[in-house]
């Protein structure tokens, strides 16, 4: 496959332009989380406990620059913002289903109980 730059980054291939936009540990699971709502930051936070404060702002601000989500801030006090998935953002749903169904079924080849029982 032919190399490529983009915004002064060489890539190898066209997965691993892909990935830049969704890859990671949280951007998916945002994505995933914002395609049937709308949601409130505190919202997303209180959805995905183990994210920090920090990464989540930063995934936010991730993908709001790769045009998959959009944040609108409304002019009240306190300040209130929400973020919903764009036309883009929901091109990335197929992917994710596709890669969270190979992933269950990697937990399930390997034996994991999953969900784990409490």
């Amino acid at each position: 496959m032919p190399e490529f730059f983009h915004d002064k980054k060489l890539y190898y291939t066209p997965i691993e332009f892909a990935l830049k936009h969704i890859g990671g540990t949280w951007k998916m699971p945002i994505l995933w989380r914002l395609q049937a709502n709308i949601l409130r930051y505190g919202e997303l936070k209180k959805d995905i406990p183990h994210i920090t404060h920090k990464m989540l702002a930063s995934q936010l601000r991730e993908l709001e620059d790769k045009q998959l989500i959009e944040r609108t801030v409304y002019p009240v006090v306190p300040p209130k913002v929400e973020y919903k998935i764009t036309a883009k953002g929901l091109k990335a749903i197929p992917v994710i289903e596709h890669i969270m169904k190979y992933g269950y079924e990697l937990i399930q080849e390997a034996g994991i109980e999953y969900p784990p029982k409490i």
